[in-house]
């Protein structure tokens, strides 16, 4: 059956699913590396350095692997890591841009067979002997420069397919691909890691490929790749300011053959202050991604030490509480029609959630998964809200008067601007940390409170919408 034959509420269904597996088989990708850590450097198990759980078939691998085996290994590890995000955060910027001017089909399927690839030569060293560390940190850094060519693609072709009515609980409900690709990730690497370490790396690898090529096959970029009217979409500007602004101009011709450029795209109003807002949010969450299982595993709870398994067993309920907090905050935000209330409303609800979950969370096993579920909504709830529904909406913004070719472009730069959050944090927390946990827990507390105050100026204009729409309810009801 051809696609176009298809019903559109059957495409919608069909670019959901592909989006999703497509995302979710790259976060699958991006765990590989952290499960394996703990053969490379067995001493990063020890120190329970691995922001996963690591399983009993880790153990086995007492020497290591060259040149991570050495005293410096954990820390070329470290390196490897910061490569790849910040190769990863640089490159959302230009692939977003491209992304407005190619095929995002041929941009996704690009980044997943790339991904895929170099995912498969990392794990190639182990057949090949190889023990150059610039080997496998030229190869992370490929990775990384192809993985950023994931999200402003999917984020940009949900965008395409549905309109604002029910866009934020759909997508937060779509956002669980995070969820579900790092926990199938983490059981595949540490399934294949008794068959040895190269596994872990090519089968993902594998995986990834055959779904970009699925993609590729099967992915209807937007209703007129298929022939369809715009109008079947739904695809109506969204403004996040609030400013009552006409979605096409003058003349009532869209815009389509033009492009948005990068700084056109860093102007329009919301993409800034939900840029730097995203910066600190995910600075939070990917802390607590990196580092819940290690700071769970030295905190007596209830006054016993978890073993590094169960320690990252119940990390994964950050994670839990990260899906509900996604649904609830793109319900919340569809319901309101206000997403800067909605993701500063969550901002400022983490901190409390913070401060309780390290100074209650050692009471007992129940408490402290209870609070890290509460912890894990309010902090991944508007990281969620801000790189879905926000980033759809202010790349369909009414300032641009119709031209959809900006969501790729949006959804790079504040993507990629918040992903350098998500390299700081790690990076501190492991200065902190030497310290006390406490400075941890202060920093993470005023990262969730600047980037409540800097939605401020949303705020105030959304609030101001609402109150000049109540009252002009509130006339017309007078008057009749």
């Amino acid at each position: 059956m051809r696609i176009e034959t298809l019903s559109f509420r059957t495409l919608q269904t069909l670019v959901l699913v592909l989006t999703f597996l497509s995302y979710a088989s790259y976060h699958a990708t991006r765990k590989t590396t952290s499960i394996v850590k703990s053969v490379l450097d067995p001493k990063t198990a020890e120190l329970g350095l691995s922001p996963w759980p690591s399983p009993h078939i880790l153990r086995t691998h007492a020497s290591g692997w060259a040149p991570f085996n050495t005293p410096s290994g954990t820390s070329m590890l470290g390196l490897i890591d910061l490569a790849f995000l910040s190769v990863y955060s640089l490159g959302m910027y230009f692939a977003g841009h491209l992304g407005d001017r190619l095929n995002l089909r041929f941009i996704l399927t690009i980044g997943m067979l790339g991904t895929g690839l170099f995912t498969a030569l990392f794990g190639v060293g182990y057949w090949l002997n190889v023990h150059s560390f610039y080997y496998y940190l030229i190869v992370q850094i490929l990775a990384g420069l192809f993985q950023s060519t994931g999200w402003p693609s999917v984020v940009a072709i949900v965008g395409n397919w549905f309109g604002k009515r029910k866009r934020g609980l759909i997508m937060g409900i779509w956002n669980a691909h995070t969820s579900v690709g790092n926990i199938s990730g983490s059981l595949i690497a540490s399934a294949l890691l008794t068959y040895g370490w190269g596994w872990s790396f090519v089968v993902p690898g594998i995986l990834i490929s055959i779904i970009g090529l699925t993609v590729f096959l099967f992915l209807p970029e937007s209703p007129e790749a298929v022939g369809m009217d715009k109008n079947d979409a739904v695809l109506k500007p969204r403004n996040t300011a609030g400013n009552d602004e006409p979605d096409v101009n003058g003349g009532g011709e869209e815009i389509r053959d033009q492009a948005v450029g990068f700084m056109e795209a860093w102007g329009i109003p919301g993409v800034a202050p939900f840029a730097f807002c995203l910066f600190f949010s995910k600075l939070v969450a990917y802390t607590f991604l990196y580092w819940l299982p290690f700071y769970i595993s030295h905190k007596a709870i209830g006054g016993e030490y978890l073993s590094d398994s169960t320690a990252g067993m119940l990390s994964s309920l950050f994670d839990v509480g990260g899906v509900f907090g996604g649904i609830l905050a793109g319900h919340v935000s569809d319901h309101l029609d206000a997403r800067a209330i909605t993701a500063a409303s969550f901002m400022y609800c983490a901190i409390p959630a913070l401060f309780l979950y390290h100074a209650y969370g050692s009471i007992s096993l129940f408490c402290n998964a209870a609070l890290m579920i509460a912890a894990g909504l309010f902090v991944n709830g508007p990281y969620a809200l801000i790189t879905t529904a926000v980033s759809a909406d202010l790349g369909t913004h009414g300032s641009l008067k119709g031209n959809s070719r900006a969501l790729a472009t949006v959804t790079g730069i504040i993507d990629a601007t918040g992903s350098v959050g998500a390299a700081i944090g790690p990076l501190l927390t492991g200065y902190l940390s030497s310290r006390s946990w406490d400075s941890v827990f202060i920093m993470l507390m005023l990262a969730a409170l600047i980037a409540g105050l800097l939605l401020t100026k949303l705020v105030i204009a959304e609030v101001k919408v609402k109150l000049r729409t109540r009252s002009s309810s509130s006339l017309e009801e007078s008057l009749i």
